[in-house]
């Protein structure tokens, strides 16, 4: 098992609180994530930070300057009382192509669409994904990703701290196997209550956030 999922793109880690939580991962790390921009529409906005090659760490929470915003925002974050990694994205060579695997072998993942967010410097970022309806209820099974033809955020300067490892708790790891599989990727999964956690390494050592 890789400690690290294959075609892993990004982490998402959520948090009723955005800047608190980027100020505690700043102390822990010595990294400040970089301000990456706001969902318009959806309620939140997000920072970001590398992990070593095309792979990043979304911090996501509430927008405060869409303060008007009623509906449900992304990822659960209405409902989380402390930050939590809730999910998890890969980008595969051929989205489509993927998609039509995962069909394929029993597991669909919903039909990609179209998002966006715009960076602080006025940027539109599009891309496609997965992440919808049919997800699954875990997080631990992945949306699937493709960023086109916009700048993937690693390729913008993001500051950088190297992932070592990724893990996973849930009550029955054997049933999420053959759904990543079908995906093309993997996850180093153990029995527990469901809950996913990413060491990185920090210039004191390793640093581990939890579910």
């Amino acid at each position: 098992m890789s400690a690290i999922p294959a075609f892993l793109d990004h982490l998402v880690l959520a948090t009723p609180e955005l800047d608190a939580t980027v100020a505690e991962f700043t102390r822990r790390t010595g990294v400040a994530p970089a301000p990456g921009g706001a969902h318009v529409g959806l309620g939140t906005r997000n920072h970001l930070v590398g992990l070593g090659g095309r792979r990043y760490l979304e911090i996501i929470g509430p927008d405060p300057e869409q303060a008007g915003y009623t509906g449900p925002r992304p990822f659960g974050v209405d409902r989380l009382t402390a930050p939590r990694t809730v999910t998890w994205a890969v980008a595969p060579p051929d989205l489509d192509a993927a998609v039509a695997s995962a069909r394929s072998r029993g597991y669909d993942p919903g039909p990609p669409r179209p998002m966006s967010r715009r960076r602080p410097d006025g940027t539109l970022l599009s891309r496609r994904l997965t992440d919808g309806p049919d997800a699954h209820p875990s997080g631990l099974v992945p949306f699937l990703i493709d960023w086109g033809t916009t700048v993937h955020p690693t390729d913008s300067g993001l500051p950088v701290v190297r992932l070592l490892r990724v893990t996973a708790t849930a009550p029955d790891p054997d049933a999420l196997r053959p759904l990543l599989a079908a995906l093309g990727t993997d996850l180093d999964l153990a029995e527990g209550p469901v809950g996913m956690s990413f060491t990185v390494e920090a210039a004191h050592g390793p640093v581990t956030f939890g579910a």
